[in-house]
């Protein structure tokens, strides 16, 4: 029996990533529909527009979903409790101490994961007393570590440190890549950028258009001095580059991002001036397809790399 396959009440070891803009009650229901662990993204949702979310993701599926929380958010009392009054059982939780709530969602009968970004973010998780860690290394879409450890090297060495289960993000959209990471000895992975690229995603058409057509090298880490995030090169992009060559202080960064970009780029579908966050992988992402079609094929992909791996 898989360990997560086991937490979380699931067929496979995968979960869609909770992602803003992105990850709305369509995209987490087809996943969970499809024998995955589907996460609402708390983080783009003011308290009641999750709550509407939450309750038509009930209706869409009778299988485990669960929500990612930034914990950033200005509105996270009102968020937390929102899940507790609709009796989801599982969070992610992201981007803040994970001791803040661990215990208090796991008093209430909810399981507790954590995404880190490293080996120090990993064990003051598992010392948080969190179900489980998602380590996600850099070449994941969206906000990012500072430390730029890239997936290959971040699992094995996350591993080495936790006995809790473990689950690998950041450049993983196919079964061959999810059978590697859990040869490193994860228990299963987490995938972004992929449902990105799928019918039920939240995002705009536009958005998802320029996933697929995107190279290999078509995204950057930057922002380093607010909140390192990836995203693709487009002409806001080219604006942070050229506003860095003025060694700017954070405040004149803070003014250019300004406010909704993420918002503008990735759901209403300006390419121009909106904040494009996706992962390196989408140079391997070269359609929009179901979520059900995604999952079969890193399944299957996944079962026949096992099978080739034993003529190594």
């Amino acid at each position: 029996m898989n360990r997560l396959t086991q937490l979380f009440n699931i067929q496979y070891p995968i979960v869609q990533a909770g992602m803003i803009w992105n990850s709305g009650w369509r995209l987490a229901s087809a996943a969970s529909n499809s024998g995955i662990l589907g996460l609402i993204g708390a983080g783009s949702m003011y308290p009641e527009v999750l709550r509407e979310h939450i309750q038509k993701c009930k209706k869409a599926t009778d299988k485990p979903f669960g929500i990612n929380v930034p914990m950033l958010y200005p509105n996270i009392e009102d968020i937390m409790n929102i899940i507790v009054e609709e009796d989801v059982k599982i969070v992610f939780t992201s981007a803040g101490n994970p001791k803040t709530w661990t215990k208090w969602l796991q008093d209430k009968g909810i399981t507790v994961v954590h995404v880190v970004s490293s080996v120090k973010f990993a064990l003051k998780a598992q010392g948080a007393g969190v179900d489980a860690i998602v380590a996600e290394g850099f070449e994941a879409g969206g906000h990012n570590g500072r430390d730029e450890t890239t997936t290959l090297t971040l699992i094995p060495m996350v591993k080495e440190q936790i006995n809790i289960p473990l689950i690998a993000a950041g450049g993983i959209a196919t079964g061959r890549a999810m059978l590697a990471t859990m040869i490193l000895g994860a228990d299963g992975v987490q995938i972004g950028s992929r449902f990105v690229a799928s019918e039920e995603s939240s995002a705009h058409q536009a958005f998802k258009q320029v996933v697929v057509n995107a190279k290999e090298g078509d995204t950057q880490l930057t922002l380093k001095e607010l909140a390192p995030v990836r995203l693709i090169k487009n002409k806001f992009y080219n604006e942070i580059q050229e506003l860095y060559k003025t060694a700017p202080t954070p405040e004149q960064l803070k003014e250019l991002l300004g406010r909704a970009r993420a918002k503008r780029g990735m759901f209403e579908g300006d390419l121009d001036d909106g904040e494009l966050e996706i992962g390196q992988i989408a140079g391997l992402i070269h359609d929009i397809k179901p979520v059900a079609d995604i999952v079969n094929e890193i399944v299957e992909e996944f079962e026949l790399a096992k099978k080739q791996a034993g003529s190594l």
